[in-house]
């Protein structure tokens, strides 16, 4: 399962709101090879669903969808959203991560 924290959950109904986009879109987030540690992560807002998605959903209307591959990757994972002195966005609190890069947007496992 992959989870989200209240202050993401905040921050993807307010981007949705900001970019007008309607109930038939979803979060999906996923797994790429790159950065420092070798595997970034990706989000973005999709409509568009694929036959071996996996699909999670919360309260609040929110729908997280990720490809079989990258769940994988991101099982028991939490997608959280912070507005702190060390940077505003969102981050994932990934407990399959044996190492992280300083940024916390690329991983290894």
């Amino acid at each position: 399962m992959i989870t989200i924290s209240e202050k993401a959950k905040e921050r993807i109904v307010q981007l949705k709101k900001d970019e007008a986009l309607d109930d038939s879109y979803f979060l999906r987030v996923g797994v790429v090879g790159g950065g420092c540690s070798g595997l970034s992560y990706k989000l973005d807002f999709d409509n568009e669903s694929q036959p071996t998605d996996q699909v999670f959903e919360q309260g609040d209307g929110i729908k997280i969808v990720t490809d079989i591959k990258s769940f994988l990757y991101l099982c028991n994972t939490t997608l959280d959203y912070t507005e702190g002195l060390n940077g505003k966005g969102f981050h994932f609190i990934n407990p399959n991560a044996s190492r992280t890069c300083g940024c916390g947007e690329s991983f290894s496992v």
